[in-house]
């Protein structure tokens, strides 16, 4: 089932929407596409290229259960009925870390890069995080890639790199930064200790 809150980019027409299991597999190809498109780009975002479209939409429909049991959630962002970018939340299993959840799988079509697509995104995860209680993101991504920009501009904290962390699409080890966000829950402070 489609949440019912919606965020709307800064760019108009842009929708995100969180979706379901069964709304993934119907967004399989369109996503797919997207995926083989950021791993040509050279984006790191855990594939090698040539990345095979095929795969990429069964890699996709592999998570549909995933969503559905609740062990994922997947955002995507639609420019009409085109997918122009996704973001997943993956949260922590374990009882000790429930408070936090890992962002994954950042991806806006180059096309649609600059607009505000990405940084909304990450505006629905957040808030989707707060509203279900979590208070700390993190992600990671390839050191100096233009993800880096938009991670440090939405208010991320770069909390340190790793060298020969994952390969690039070339399979070419590279290091990765990590960071981290700090989110208020409704009636929590706002000061650090």
């Amino acid at each position: 089932m489609t949440e019912a809150t919606q965020f709307a980019a800064s760019t108009s027409g842009i929708e995100i929407v969180s979706v379901s299991g069964p709304e993934l597999i119907t967004y399989a190809d369109e996503l797919a596409a997207l995926l083989v498109e950021t791993v040509e780009g050279g984006a790191s975002v855990g594939f090698l290229a040539p990345l095979d479209r095929d795969a990429a939409a069964d890699w996709w429909r592999g998570r549909a259960a995933a969503v559905d049991a609740g062990d994922q959630r997947v955002w995507i962002a639609r420019d009409g009925e085109r997918v122009a970018g996704t973001i997943g939340l993956n949260p922590a299993p374990l009882p000790n870390a429930r408070h936090h959840t890992k962002v994954t799988k950042v991806m806006v079509r180059p096309s649609m890069r600059g607009r505000g697509v990405g940084r909304s995104l990450l505006a629905a995860a957040e808030g989707a995080a707060a509203e279900a209680g979590l208070t700390l993101l993190v992600l990671d991504t390839e050191t100096g890639s233009a993800a880096e920009r938009l991670y440090r501009a939405a208010g991320w904290t770069e909390c340190g790199s790793v060298p020969d962390y994952a390969g690039d699409p070339a399979g070419t080890l590279k290091p990765t930064t990590f960071y981290y966000k700090a989110i208020r829950t409704a009636g929590q402070s706002t000061s650090c200790r």
